[in-house]
């Protein structure tokens, strides 16, 4: 199973695209290794750097419609080649969720204001996470302050992540 702990990337916009996750013209990349460096580089967001501001960062918390736009693979395949496992945000398109899911990776739709909460805490800085998969939380430390959030995920996508993603999945089960 992935790592599903770290720290926070707080990307304060809603209706992030796949262009903006990895521009359209990286996709004839093969390797997932060879987006890494591209990651987010399409996305504005004042006072956001890709370069400075995702290295060392395992989540992403945005807001809603994350996403969206054309429908490709290729944008969860670089936020796992950043180590980036989960992304928190209060809806997702559609295809983008089921992507992650099949990539092993989580998805998570929390409410307005939880999200709301996970800003705040991200406003001191060095936000990390802790997913507890027995307890459906996640357990969020900033400056000596924690929060438990909890989630839910249904019975298959769960399965989809302890596997490592929809091939690891049907290997397993046909």
């Amino acid at each position: 199973m992935k790592n599903f702990n770290g720290r926070i990337l707080f990307l304060d916009r809603a209706d992030i695209n796949t262009d903006e996750i990895i521009p359209a013209h990286h996709l004839t990349e093969i390797a997932k290794e060879a987006m890494k460096p591209h990651l987010l580089e399409g996305l504005k967001i004042d006072g956001f750097n890709p370069r400075r501001d995702i290295p060392g960062k395992s989540v992403i918390v945005a807001r809603s419609n994350f996403g969206c736009g054309s429908s490709r693979e290729h944008a969860p395949w670089a936020l796992e080649a950043n180590g980036i496992n989960i992304v928190i945000a209060e809806s997702f398109a559609r295809i983008f969720r089921q992507n992650m899911y099949n990539c092993g990776m989580l998805a998570v739709e929390l409410s307005h204001d939880a999200i709301d909460s996970l800003f705040r805490l991200g406003a001191k800085k060095d936000v990390t996470i802790e997913t507890d998969f027995d307890a459906n939380q996640f357990i969020v430390s900033a400056d000596g302050e924690e929060e438990r959030i909890g989630f839910v995920i249904s019975d298959f996508d769960r399965e989809l992540v302890r596997d490592g993603g929809w091939l690891e999945y049907a290997e397993k089960k046909y």
